[in-house]
Formats: structure tokens, sequence, C-alpha cells
């Protein structure tokens, strides 16, 4: 079967600044008709409260995507032989109307799941994972995974604005797309606006794993602890790569110091294998902000180390469906 699955342009034949600009080298399609998982750009910032700049990250991953190659050294997984995989391109989306731009967003995310496959979206700001768990989540609430350094679980900015990208996972509590006793946040730290900013995210379940905690226990066990929380439910993942410290990963909106490494980062993605993942996203990737294209080389590897953990998830399914 994988002899009809889409695979990336090899670059021992056309060098890497060569050719088309698309997530990993693949063939770009016109929709997830056909495929396991889709990949999308999502390139919209309109949620962005200070340094806008991430609608420009979608584009720019694509670019340093194309220094992914097509087999994961760890796993040894080769994800384009056991998952069909494309570039569907950029959802559309409206950059002077906010509640047009989260309507067409989860639009094409309802497009992609209705067409069986797993999104796996880059962003854009994090308020645009908003709109994809309104698409993934219609049928039934999904836990949540979120590598971050902030919460995003603010009420309302600049008077009564409900809609940026620190208000989305309350958001999406709100309007019961998400089981809050199902949601971890994981590298959460800096300056907060007030004592009990994150008293209304624990009140409703949130685990919330502060930096501080991270470093004392290890990588190892705080995963072990986010895996039992979500148990084998459906649930999403979203990696703020501003999560990453931007010593390594300057190029974002909100940088905020002493984050993970991309090692860190990277073992953390790998202890994901084996949950029941209904798709991910990496956001707030903004490179106006970037330097030598390193915030957005770290996006890509995030991304794709996600796709690898999502064609493990795709190929031990389709192994068991097709035992006797």
């Amino acid at each position: 079967m994988s002899e009809t699955f889409h695979q990336p342009v090899d670059a021992a034949k056309v060098p890497r600044f060569a050719g088309h600009a698309t997530f990993m080298r693949l063939p770009a399609v016109p929709s997830a008709k056909g495929l396991d998982i889709a990949l999308a750009g999502i390139p919209w910032d309109g949620g962005t409260t200070n340094r806008a700049g991430a609608r420009h990250g979608p584009r720019e991953v694509r670019n340093q995507s194309s220094l992914m190659r097509s087999t994961h050294h760890v796993f040894k997984t080769e994800p384009f032989r056991v998952a069909n995989i494309a570039d569907i391109g950029d959802l559309a989306v409206n950059p002077i109307d906010l509640l047009d731009a989260l309507r067409l967003i989860e639009e094409g995310v309802a497009e992609i799941a209705g067409a069986g496959a797993l999104p796996l979206c880059v962003g854009g700001d994090h308020l645009t994972t908003l709109p994809v768990l309104r698409a993934v989540a219609r049928q039934k609430q999904v836990g949540l995974i979120q590598f971050d350094a902030h919460s995003d679980t603010n009420d309302t900015y600049f008077g009564n604005n409900p809609y940026t990208h620190g208000t989305p996972f309350r958001r999406a509590i709100e309007e019961g797309l998400l089981d809050p006793r199902r949601i971890v946040q994981i590298g959460i730290r800096g300056s907060v606006y007030a004592p009990d900013e994150h008293d209304w995210a624990i009140a409703q379940g949130i685990r919330i794993i502060y930096m501080e905690e991270f470093v004392g226990r290890g990588v190892e066990d705080v995963m072990a602890e986010a895996r039992e929380i979500v148990g084998q439910n459906p649930t999403y993942v979203t990696f703020d790569i501003d999560a990453i410290d931007p010593s390594m990963a300057p190029g974002t909106g909100t940088p905020e110091i002493g984050g993970f490494t991309t090692r860190e980062a990277q073992q953390m993605v790998r202890l994901l294998d084996g949950l029941n993942l209904v798709g991910a996203d990496v956001v707030e990737v903004s490179p106006p902000f970037d330097l030598a294209g390193m915030t957005s080389i770290a996006g890509a590897t995030i991304m794709f180390e996600l796709m690898c953990i999502l064609a493990r998830e795709i190929e031990k399914a389709r192994k068991a469906t097709s035992r006797p």
C-alpha cells in the first residue's frame, strides 16, 4: 500500500534549496481526500495582543522543513511509507475580520476531519487552535496536552474582547470542546497579570505543571503523569513554540526565558507515542523575530516529531484491522 502513498522529494536528487516549498517536501494536494494526515498552514495572527508576525509562520516552517529526512532515527519509523500524508496548503483566513477568520478555519479543519484525515496544522497565533478544536470536537469532547509558556485561559482583553491568543482554552472549555479534567499544561512560567491568574483554570480541573516542577521531576516522570491524565480517550496536542527557551527559539510573539531545551521538547513529544490523538498543531512561530531561521527549524522539527507519532498511530490501527 505504501507504494501508492505520497512521497517527499529526495534531497539526494533535488537539493533542499530547489523545488516547491511544501511541508516536508511532500506533494501539494487540493484537499484531504484519501489522506491519513493532512498538513495545513493557518497563516493568521489576528488574536495577537502585542508582537504580531505568526501569520508568516507556515510559509517559513515549510521552507525549513526541507531539512527533515524520511526516517525517524529513534523509532526507525518511515512515516511516508506507513501513512498517506500531503500538504493541503493554507486554510482560508480573513486578516481583517476575527470572527470570520475563526469560522473559515473551523470549516477548513472540518473538511479535513470529514475526509477521515488527522489534521496537523502550523499557525498562526494560539487562537487558531480554538477553531481547530471546534472542528475536531464536534462529536465528542477531547482531552488536551499543551506545551506552552502560558496557560492561555484568561477571560478578556482590552475591555470585553473574549478572543485573543491568551484566551483560547477558556473559550474551548466554556464551549464544551475540552474536558478540563483531561487537560495538562506543561512548561507554564513567567510573570503573570495577577496572583490569581490561573485560579479559574485550576478550579476547572486543569493540571498545570509549571516549569519549576518540570525541572525538578524530569521529562519521563512528567510525561507519565500527562499520559495518565488524558488516558486512551481522544486527545489533541498543541505545541506553542514559546514553550522552548528563547535562546533556542527567539522568533515568537511572547518569549519567556527559562523554557525547555529543544532536546527536552523532542523527548516529550516522543513520549506521546501510543495515545489516541485526533490531531495536533505547532503555533506562534513568528519569522519577523527569528534569527537564522532557528525558530522555524525548531517548529518544523517538532512538526516532524508529531507527524511520526500520528503515523505510528495510523500504522498500528491499520495492522489491527488487517488481522484475520
